[in-house]
């Protein structure tokens, strides 16, 4: 019986059963023969579980992108199927160690050639200032991506604060130097298990000095006189960064890059390497 609205009686009908399948348009053949490197959905908000380096557990939100390559006969891409997909393989938060498995579940779903999974989130290390030990929590920008086509190919990606003093100011000034803020950052690929910790270790070690939550006046005076005492330019932070990821034998390939956010100068100043190990 049609329902009547309460402002007009306009009958509204409900769509009756129906046994016809409704069309899939985005199976439908393209002739424009243009395929599509990645397709798929962004921005998907999720909760994240993480073991830590010291036994614990560490919850946060991730950004999630999930992509799959799409041939040019196919007009478009199924975007339910990576949400599917997703809660399927998880139903809890998402643990790092799954990914792969995601990923190439996402690949076989969507029938693709090839198929990408991102995670990006926030990361907390309880670090103490270096005189006082005063603890405070670091926030760190990690990404981890994998690309599942027959293999499987994992990147993890940190993101860090620290300080860098130059050289030439500490050379050429009769008072003190110039320093800034800067952002290290290294993407690597690993023949087994390293800690975001591990990495956090190599990109601070790089710099004149890290930064910290909490510093009291004695562990301002040590981060002070520490970047005086270790002058560095944007590419003495990469060559040091590259010379620490050179010797730990667990890293087959990384790219690195800093970036010093000048503090006497408009522009900022960038430095990047990328190296492949597996060929040396």
């Amino acid at each position: 019986m049609p329902i009547l609205t309460h402002e007009r009686d306009i009958p509204l009908t409900t769509p009756s059963n129906t046994s016809e399948p409704m069309p899939d348009v985005q199976a439908l053949p393209d002739t424009r023969q243009v395929p599509i490197d990645r397709v798929g959905v962004k921005e998907v908000t999720y909760p994240m579980r993480l073991h830590t380096r010291d036994g614990g557990e560490q919850h946060t939100v991730a950004k999630i992108n999930m992509y799959v390559a799409l041939p040019h006969y196919q007009k478009g891409t199924h975007m339910s199927r990576f949400l599917e997909v997703l809660n399927e393989h998880t139903g809890e938060p998402v643990c790092p160690e799954r990914i792969p498995e995601i990923a190439k579940a996402i690949r076989e779903r969507l029938e693709a050639k090839e198929a990408h999974f991102e995670a990006e989130f926030t990361y907390f290390i309880n670090k103490p200032a270096p005189v006082t030990g005063q603890k405070g929590l670091m926030n760190y920008e990690v990404k981890f991506a994998c690309t599942a086509n027959g293999e499987t190919d994992f990147i993890m990606s940190v993101a860090a604060p620290a300080q860098s003093l130059c050289p030439c100011s500490k050379e050429i000034s009769e008072y003190g130097a110039h320093n800034q803020r800067c952002r290290i950052a290294a993407e690597v690929r690993t023949s087994s298990m390293m800690w975001i910790e591990d990495l956090v270790e190599h990109l601070e070690a790089a710099a004149s000095v890290p930064v910290f939550a909490v510093l009291k006046r004695p562990d301002e005076k040590w981060v002070t006189e520490k970047a005086y005492e270790n002058p560095k330019f944007v590419e003495d932070i990469v060559r040091d960064l590259a010379t620490r990821l050179e010797d730990d034998t667990r890293v087959e390939w990384f790219n690195i890059n800093s970036e010093n956010f000048e503090s006497i100068h408009s522009h900022n100043a960038y430095a990047e390497i990328t190296r492949d190990k597996r060929g040396q």
